[in-house]
């Protein structure tokens, strides 16, 4: 009796550092980001990164959510000093997603991502061959993972995320910036 009262004690503790963890993010989260890329303009002066449309068998996409970072994403992430594109692409699959590439990945495109950094750009690939052994564990870099079918992506999934999708899979135009610029209405200037 008592370890199971200790148990759901130690669950409600979990919980609540979760969710006072989570405020911290998302109060954090514009400076920490605005930090680290002050950081890498005078560390690397341009950033490259990759992100991956990864699409199963039922045209599911594969998102990631992270725990320092709102928002559901593409997985992918940085291309290191000495690294290709395809090298960063295959360590960050399998970081986030447990992802294997089993045929060549299709490049998409390159996108300035402005609204990181005007020296950001990212490599998208879309992936349709792939081997899964298991879903990844959440850990302290990602919170979440799934397949999601493109009519129930979940709430929060990111603009950029959503605009590289209707690009692949729907055919609206590509864009060079990562987010679509803010349209302004005829008369607001």
């Amino acid at each position: 009796m008592a370890s199971r009262a200790a148990k759901r004690k130690t669950n409600r503790d979990d919980q609540l550092m979760t969710t006072y963890l989570s405020g911290l993010r998302i109060r954090f989260e514009p400076v920490l980001r605005r930090g680290f890329h002050l950081y890498w303009r005078f560390a690397r002066g341009m950033t490259l990164g990759v992100r991956g449309v990864v699409l199963d068998a039922e045209n599911r996409v594969f998102l990631v959510r992270h725990g320092y970072v709102s928002g559901w994403h593409l997985p992918g992430g940085g291309v290191e000093v000495g690294e290709t594109f395809m090298e960063a692409l295959t360590r960050e699959l399998f970081e986030e997603g447990r992802i294997r590439l089993s045929g060549e990945p299709e490049l998409h495109g390159i996108f300035l991502n402005s609204h990181v950094s005007p020296r950001d750009h990212v490599a998208v690939f879309v992936i349709k061959r792939f081997t899964q052994d298991r879903p990844p564990e959440p850990n302290h870099e990602i919170a979440e993972t799934g397949f999601f079918a493109l009519d129930a992506l979940p709430e929060g999934t990111t603009l950029g995320t959503l605009s590289r999708l209707r690009e692949v899979l729907d055919g609206v135009k590509v864009i060079p910036t990562w987010r679509p610029e803010p349209r302004v209405e005829a008369g607001a200037l």
